[in-house]
Formats: C-alpha cells, sequence, structure tokens
C-alpha cells in the first residue's frame, strides 16, 4: 500500500496550537526562574550531609520537628530502607561580601568546626533514641558548591555544542539548528518545573537534565533521519506532507520506546525510595517533554527554516567526458 495513502494523524497541521503551548510553557518556566530562581540543594549551596542508622523503621516527620525545634535548617529523607536516614543541614544565607570573606579565610580549622554539626544533630537525635548510629558527616564548602555548579553548567554547553557539529556533519546544518531547538525546548520545560514547583535542585537532578538531552537526541535524529529519507524517495509530495508520512512511520517507534522507558522511571520514582524521587520526577518530566518535541518542535523547526529537498541532495559529480568503460566520449 502507498505511504501517502494511509490514513495519518495530522501532526504538521497541528504544529501552530502545539508552538502556542510550547511558548507558553517556556515563557512561564523562564519566568519562574527570574522570579523564583532554583531551589539549589547542598550539593550547590555547600552544607552538612548526615547518614543515620536506626534499629527499625522510623518516619521522618517526628526527626524535621525535631531539628526544626532546635533552630536547624534541615531537610530529611529516607536513604534506601526506612531503617536509614540522610539529613542535610543547609548553612544560614550569606551576602556575596560574606562568602567571599569566608572563601578567602576557609582552613581545616574552620571545615572541622562546621564538621561538629554533625555530632550535634546526632546528639539531639541520640536523646530521643539512644541506639541510632551514626553512619557518616559530610560537609560540602560553598566554593566547592560553585564550582561544581560552574562546571555542570559548562558540561551542558559543551553536550548542545558536540549535538550541533554532529547534527550538522550527519543531516545539514539546519537539522542541527531544529536538534537544538528541541533540546533548548525540553530543557528549559524541565527545569523551569522544578523552579515552579520548588523542588530541590542538586547534582542528580543535574545529571537528569544531561541524560534527557541524549534521549531527546535520539528520538529526534530518528525522526530525522526518516524525514532526509522520505525527502529523497518522495519526490511527488511537498515538504509539509513529507514530514508528516515522516512522524507517522516512526510513530510506534517513538510511543514504544517512551512508554517502556516512563514504565521503568514510574517504578523508580513510587520504589526506588525519597532518595531518587528528584532524578526519576526529572527524567519523566523530560521523556514527555522529549517526545512530545522530537514530533512537533523539531520538524516545525526545519518548516520554518524552509529545508528543502535539494538542499539534502548529495552534490553531483563532475563529468569528465569519460563513458562508463572508461573510453573517451
Amino acid at each position: 500500500m502507498n505511504t501517502t495513502t494511509k490514513k495519518m494523524i495530522n501532526f504538521v497541521g497541528a504544529r501552530k496550537p502545539a508552538m502556542i503551548l510550547s511558548a507558553l510553557l517556556i515563557l512561564a518556566s523562564i519566568g519562574s526562574l527570574v522570579v523564583n530562581g532554583l531551589n539549589l540543594g547542598v550539593d550547590f549551596t555547600g552544607g552538612t550531609v548526615i547518614e543515620i542508622g536506626y534499629p527499625e523503621a522510623t518516619e521522618v516527620e517526628p526527626i524535621r520537628q525535631t531539628l526544626k525545634s532546635a533552630k536547624y535548617d534541615a531537610q530529611v529523607q529516607h536513604f534506601g530502607t526506612a531503617k536509614d536516614v540522610l539529613i542535610r543541614i543547609t548553612p544560614p544565607k550569606q551576602t556575596e561580601a560574606e562568602k567571599k570573606a569566608e572563601k578567602e579565610t576557609a582552613n581545616d580549622k574552620t571545615k572541622s568546626d562546621k564538621a561538629t554539626i554533625g555530632d550535634k544533630v546526632f546528639a539531639i537525635l541520640k536523646a530521643s533514641n539512644p541506639d541510632i548510629t551514626l553512619r557518616r558527616v559530610e560537609f560540602v564548602g560553598p566554593q566547592i558548591g560553585d564550582e561544581l555548579r560552574d562546571d555542570g553548567g559548562i558540561a551542558m554547553l559543551l553536550a548542545l555544542a558536540g549535538i550541533l557539529i554532529y547534527v550538522t556533519l550527519r543531516f545539514e546544518f539546519r537539522f542541527s539548528i531544529g536538534a537544538i531547538i528541541a533540546l533548548m525546548h525540553d530543557i528549559i520545560i524541565t527545569i523551569g518545573i522544578f523552579s515552579l514547583f520548588r523542588i530541590e535542585f542538586d547534582l542528580t537532578i543535574l545529571a537528569a537534565v544531561l541524560a534527557i538531552i541524549g534521549y531527546s537526541l535520539n528520538d529526534t535524529i530518528v525522526v530525522f533521519d526518516r524525514i532526509r529519507e522520505n525527502y529523497l524517495k518522495l519526490r511527488k509530495v511537498g515538504s509539509e506532507e513529507s514530514i508528516n508520512i515522516s512522524i507517522n512511520q516512526t510513530l510506534s517507534r517513538t510511543i514504544v520506546t517512551s512508554l517502556t522507558t516512563l514504565l521503568v522511571l514510574a517504578a523508580l520514582y513510587f520504589l526506588g525510595g525519597e532518595i531518587i524521587h528528584g532524578f526519576s520526577l526529572a527524567m519523566i518530566i523530560g521523556v514527555v517533554v522529549g517526545t512530545y518535541s522530537s514530533i512537533y518542535v523539531a520538524s516545525s523547526s526545519l518548516i520554518m527554516m524552509g529545508i528543502t529537498r535539494e538542499a539534502l541532495l548529495p552534490p553531483e559529480k563532475e563529468d569528465d567526458g569519460r563513458e562508463e568503460d572508461g573510453s573517451m566520449v
């Protein structure tokens, strides 16, 4: 059966409402990032991480209330099992001048003084339950947090630059622009949701964002590959129809890949424990938004940039005046 005669979903016809939706989501995300910023975790802000083992399953809410009454700004969650508790003590907010002065005067004594926060917190909790054990105490300084944040941003920019070069070499420059637009769309919306709902943003979330880049790119490359193939094969149809056929041909693969990935991520979110909630949530958002962008955003950007069949045709070989058997004409 001819591909063009099959009943298909008109994705290209719905690109304008989809682009309006994307624009609204991006504006809301950027607005939230400007107004609220990100709720950065201890990995980026600095602070103390304390892991405590309980003899039996325990609830985290009483621990939160105990530390709150002791004037500690603490984040408490289960770590691995209901018997293991992870506590993050965030430092008080400082001005830039105070941060700079602390970095200049930082030494081993300062770090050891701050490390005693773990002992104080452990003593407070041990008073209510003598059987608990202190597993580990780690201190992350503000300078290390700043370096992690900067290095994470550089890693993201380098990943996008590498993708731009790769897609340009494999397809055509306008395809690479379309891929970058789709990836930026996914990153901004994912980070914007974390900003809007004030979900803690730490290194695991940053790792999830980098993973989203890879996942979304893979989906986009599959669609782009079919678009290029159909541009050269379906010579009697226009650009929009050719792109629509390509999206429909890859739709079953896209849906199956996304659903199986979401099943694993849902299992991680609901069964993996509180420590991995942020990572799995970021991945779930990224997979949903990435699937949407590979269908609508990436393909719509090609139409907007006026990609043509001629741009994808291989360069013609120069005729040197010889026949195929090598003899002169």
